[in-house]
C-alpha cells in the first residue's frame, strides 16, 4: 500500500447556490495517483482530513 500524502488545496464556490465546492487537484497529485480527468473519487473525512480515494471502475468491485 502506498504511503499517505498530504496536499493543501483551495476549495472554490461555483456560486450556483447548491452548496457544492470545486477542488482543483494539482497535476502532480493526479499523476502520482495514476488519475486523469473523468476518474471518480470517493471522499471521506477522517480525523479532520479530507481523504480522496480512487473508485474502482471494475463493476465487480463496486
Amino acid at each position: 500500500m502506498a504511503e499517505a500524502q498530504r496536499w493543501i488545496v483551495k476549495c472554490q464556490d461555483p456560486t450556483d447556490g447548491n452548496g457544492d465546492v470545486i477542488i482543483d487537484l494539482p497535476p502532480d497529485l493526479l499523476a502520482s495517483l495514476g488519475l486523469s480527468v473523468g476518474d471518480v473519487l470517493t471522499i471521506e473525512v477522517i480525523d479532520g482530513a479530507i481523504v480522496l480515494t480512487p473508485k474502482s471502475s471494475d463493476p465487480t468491485t463496486r
